[in-house]
């Protein structure tokens, strides 16, 4: 297996880069050219979403040196923003010296809701329905034969009473493996299929049926060893756990702290064709699980000094179905990252969402956050000033060497360099 080990990658041309990719991931001709020209059918758009006119592309970025249970990875990440995939592949790279990621994931089970309201006697309902979980459980697998078959299915099932402004009502929480998907279809038609034999035993009115994206029996961990002669001493372990310490303790500072660690795990998600705003909904509600917003990841200190840091939050992803079965961007990265199964994607992942958040963490503890992102801020100034590919350079070492990053300024010096 090669190595995600790519020092210089990030100076290398568009083409040599592709060329490295194709090489690691085992890509045809065609399939380099897919990436290279970005080939997305406008007919496929069509038969994605209603309505389409156009496409709406985003760059896809490699982050490199990522070793994830001692396997190497290169993994793709389609982002606007600058500086995170070269923050997280510097985050990999010092993991790396400590031996890469340590990464696990629970069981891919999804929990699928059903909302029963005007229920006679909620506490006879409650003991109805368990009584009858057997039954419940085998008619659920009755409307999904393929997924019994291929070994998941409905697991298990749980009655809740939930307080309202209107009185009580009764939720009911089936659990299902949906083993490579992601699952929202099949536990939707389950709770679906479910409702009247609900109602009937109940005696309510079953009003929503549908999964929750706060999926926390789908939970994706990692923990990783920062080194402290990899980062910088033991000053720099200080500076990172105050920083870490605020957003533990400061609701205000976790949502940014949050946030940071979803520009990996989105730009990841993305790429491989996953449904983003769930993945976003489950981490916030998770890290409100115990009724205060907090941080999603942890960091301590061990004996020798050397920081570490985990993370875990609900991950449900799939490597089958929906847009990965149609994008073709979204199937390559997956070939990129040699995935098939969603478990390893979940992996990956939160990996990346680990590194992202150290990367942000040590940026804001030592120079501060501004000084990576206005280099590649300046270059989308140039170029939005009307900057050439050969003069971006020029343009933007002027105004980071003038500390004048503006439209204006942009096109005084492209004035001056086209003047001379």
């Amino acid at each position: 297996m090669p190595s995600s080990r790519i020092p210089g990658f990030y100076k290398l041309s568009i083409d040599r880069r592709i060329e490295i990719v194709k090489e690691f991931a085992g890509l045809s001709d065609e399939e380099a050219e897919v990436l290279k020209h970005g080939k997305f059918p406008l007919e496929v758009a069509d038969h994605m979403i209603e309505n389409v006119v156009g496409l709406w592309p985003l760059p896809l970025g490699i982050a490199t040196n990522f070793l994830i249970n001692g396997r190497d990875y290169l993994v793709p990440m389609a982002i606007e923003e600058p500086s995170v995939v070269a923050a997280a592949s510097n985050a990999a790279k010092m993991v790396r010296e400590s031996g890469g990621f340590q990464a696990e994931v629970a069981e891919s089970v999804m929990i699928s809701q059903i909302q029963v309201v005007r229920v006679p006697d909620i506490e006879e309902a409650k003991r109805s329905i368990l009584a009858e979980k057997g039954k419940l459980i085998e008619l659920a697998n009755e409307m999904d034969s393929l997924l019994i078959k291929l070994g998941g299915g409905a697991r298990d099932l749980e009655v809740r009473t939930v307080e309202t402004d209107a009185g009580p009502m009764l939720v009911i929480h089936l659990y299902v493996d949906t083993l490579d998907a992601m699952g929202a279809n099949t536990v939707n038609t389950m709770a679906e299929g479910l409702a009247p034999t609900v109602e009937r035993i109940t005696g309510g009115r079953v009003y929503l049926r549908i999964l929750s994206n706060l999926a926390d029996r789908r939970l994706a961990r990692v923990k990783a060893k920062f080194a402290k002669s990899s980062i910088g001493g033991e000053e720099v372990v200080d500076g990172i756990m105050w920083a870490y310490r605020f957003a533990k303790y400061d609701p205000y500072r976790a949502a940014t702290h949050n946030k940071g660690i979803m520009n990996g795990i989105i730009a990841v998600a993305r790429a491989t064709g996953q449904d983003t705003r769930a993945l976003e909904a489950g981490a916030h509600s998770y890290a409100a699980r115990d009724g205060r917003y907090t941080s999603l990841s942890e960091y301590w200190v061990d004996g020798d000094g050397d920081l570490w840091g985990s993370l875990e939050l609900p991950l449900a992803v799939g490597t089958v179905g929906g847009v990965v079965r149609v994008h073709p961007i979204a199937k390559l990265a997956l070939k990129i990252l040699g995935i098939k199964k969603a478990s390893e994607l979940a992996k990956v992942i939160v990996s990346v969402g680990l590194a992202q958040n150290f990367a942000a963490l040590k940026a804001l503890a030592t120079e501060g956050i501004q000084a990576g992102h206005m280099k590649l801020h300046a270059r989308n100034i140039a170029l939005a000033a009307g900057a050439k590919p050969e003069e971006v350079d020029k343009v933007t070492e002027r105004m980071i060497r003038e500390k004048k990053i503006n439209l204006e300024k942009a096109k005084e010096i492209l004035g001056e360099i086209r003047g001379g």
